[in-house]
């Protein structure tokens, strides 16, 4: 094996799963860099980096298989000799940090979702406090995730979060508004907020729900034009959150709350502390307060016990709710969760069948729904060029999970990051194609 180079030490970090893993690998880049360390960020195989650090994701098998994979990858790495140092932090590495150091012993350390300042030490830098709030963007420098808060209090058996990332802690709105103000000082121009649990924010430090005085106060920040809400909990939903959206002129009528399912029996044995009467009351009354919000939600297929008439009940729902976008995850049977505790008794080729059942209920509904977008203006944000196209958002669409519009790049130049107005001629399932007005 080689010996340790001479070389000074270069550190890429690679980001696996969401974007609160995104933030928190851009908040550990900022820190190293302001340590005066060479360091690079990657969401797939570093370059010529000696020490790497694997930012893992543990939430699903899927995910996890990834992390595996990608530990392993940098581990025979070291072992040939092309890196000095490996470590591991994120969400596998909290959850399964004494197996792993068992079954792969080639990783130096391995660090969970709160060990960062210990992370810095073994890569002999400071943990700056000041930093707070300051990090070193890896997404297009127009757009920005701001974790609102870190942990999750909720108990829903299906989800092994709270194993990773703790109880929910909120931040406060003065850091919060310090950072969107360094965020735009940086050119960002929209801020997605993000958490495990929107709408619980706040109950820990002000003992109130305090979403909506976030809102007023992110609203106030200049340079920033689109506020952007993602994973809110449905059940307790603070209705004032809608009416900040209607009198804060930044934050988009987008609402991302992720239902999971609809069949009584389903969301009980998945304790979401909500029923389907529930759930409809709820969306009437979001889109009776404001009738233009797009609601994007998420479902999930496959629960130990989910009978065909249980899913039907579900296909029934989404048809009748129509909601602007949804996603659909199969269910993943999770070690330490309450529902790990029952039978994991529908097949996996049945779980794909249902989820691609219900995306087709779903790609009819947004077709139906774009298609009454045409002939209408809207404010677009330009994300990228790619091919013939210039490729941007309306503020109903959140990057990388939602509709786009494409606009001709031969008739038409757009800078990336910045706003047109777009007149819609035509549409698909799930993109919009427009000209510039």
């Amino acid at each position: 094996m080689k010996t340790k180079s001479h070389k000074k030490d270069k550190v890429s970090v690679i980001t696996l799963g969401c974007s609160k893993n995104l933030v928190d690998s851009e908040v550990l880049v900022s820190q190293l860099q302001y340590n005066k360390i060479d360091v690079e960020h990657h969401l797939e195989d570093s370059t010529d980096a000696n020490i790497v650090v694997v930012n893992t994701c543990g939430f699903i098998d899927r995910a996890k298989e990834e992390s595996i994979n990608t530990i392993l990858h940098y581990a025979e790495k070291k072992e040939n000799g092309a890196l000095d140092k490996l470590y591991v932090t994120g969400c596998l590495s909290q959850r399964y940090k004494d197996a792993l150091e068992v079954e792969i012993p080639q990783v130096d350390a391995y660090f969970g979702t709160l060990e960062m300042p210990a992370l810095l030490a073994r890569l002999n830098a400071d943990y700056q406090h000041e930093l707070i709030g300051e990090r070193i963007l890896s997404t297009p420098s127009h757009y920005a995730y701001l974790k609102i808060s870190e942990g999750c209090n909720r108990t829903c058996s299906f989800c092994a979060i709270p194993l990773m990332r703790g109880q929910h802690i909120s931040r406060t709105i003065e850091d919060l508004v310090k950072e969107a103000q360094h965020l735009a000082k940086q050119g960002v121009k929209e801020i997605m907020l993000i958490a495990q649990e929107l709408t619980y924010y706040g109950l820990d430090i002000y003992k109130e729900r305090r979403l909506g005085d976030l809102l007023k106060a992110l609203n106030q920040v200049d340079g920033i034009e689109w506020i952007r809400l993602h994973y809110a909990y449905p059940s307790k939903f603070p209705l004032d959150v809608i009416d900040a959206i209607a009198a804060c002129e930044k934050v988009c009528n987008y609402l991302d709350i992720p239902l999971q399912h609809a069949n009584d029996k389903v969301l009980k044995d998945m304790k979401r502390q909500i029923t389907q009467a529930e759930m409809r009351t709820l969306i009437r009354d979001i889109r009776a307060k404001n009738p233009d919000i797009a609601i994007r939600t998420t479902m999930l297929v496959g629960f130990p016990g989910e009978t065909e008439e249980d899913f039907e009940d579900l296909c029934r729902f989404v048809e009748e709710m129509e909601f602007e976008r949804l996603g659909v995850f199969n269910y993943s049977h999770e070690e330490n969760t309450s529902a790990h505790d029952l039978e994991d008794d529908v097949p996996q080729e049945i779980k794909e069948e249902r989820a691609a059942i219900l995306m087709d209920i779903q790609q009819g509904i947004s077709t139906r729904k774009n298609e009454e977008k045409i002939g209408k203006t809207f404010k677009v944000l330009v994300d990228r060029k790619e091919g013939p196209y210039f490729i941007g958002r309306t503020e109903f669409d959140s990057p990388e999970v939602d509709n786009e519009v494409l606009i001709d790049a031969k008739k038409y130049f757009c800078r990336v990051g910045d706003f047109v107005s777009v007149s819609i001629t035509d549409a698909t399932d799930f993109d919009l194609y427009g000209v510039v007005v």
